[in-house]
């Protein structure tokens, strides 16, 4: 693994943004690590953003770096569209049933202590694994599937804000 600091992930960060040819777009959509790093900050320089969805897990120590990330994003005047809690639950494969693994609640909880919208949670589910395992997104791959209605919900949401 290589590890990039300062102007290395400016560079690329610029790079990706300015000389990919992308064609015509109606969103792009930059999945970022976790935290308020380099990428973040060359991104919200380089770019004008519509905003940002941040995307948590409900555990504690997930959710110290989406505070971080919505602080951040704010004080660059940065739109923040909501939070998505990811691996809110296990979906059994079995019964369907939810079960909150890594405990329940923390994202939407930090969408009201800040004051942005919660838009919606993603169970951790075995039927993720095929589809993604083939490189296509779940909403291809299985679109009757609930767990693809849930992404389907969450894009509509953000689509509605913008």
């Amino acid at each position: 693994p290589m590890v990039w600091r300062g102007p290395m992930v400016h560079s690329a960060v610029t790079q990706f943004l300015r000389e990919v040819d992308w064609g015509q777009l109606d969103y792009l959509v930059v999945d970022l690590p976790p935290g308020t790093g380099d990428a973040h900050l060359t991104l919200t320089q380089a770019v004008p953003l519509d905003g940002a969805v941040i995307v948590t897990t409900p555990q504690e120590i997930a959710l110290i770096d989406a505070k971080k990330g919505l602080k951040m994003f704010d004080k660059v005047g940065a739109r923040i569209l909501g939070i998505v809690e990811n691996m809110g639950s296990f979906a059994c494969p079995g019964c369907g049933a939810e079960h909150p693994i890594f405990g329940a609640g923390g994202g939407r909880a930090t969408a009201e202590r800040f004051g942005v919208p919660f838009l919606g949670t993603i169970p951790l589910s075995v039927e993720v694994t095929p589809t993604g395992d083939r490189g296509e997104p779940i909403v291809h791959g299985a679109p009757d599937s609930p767990i693809a209605e849930r992404f389907r919900e969450i894009a509509r949401r953000i689509l509605a804000s913008t």
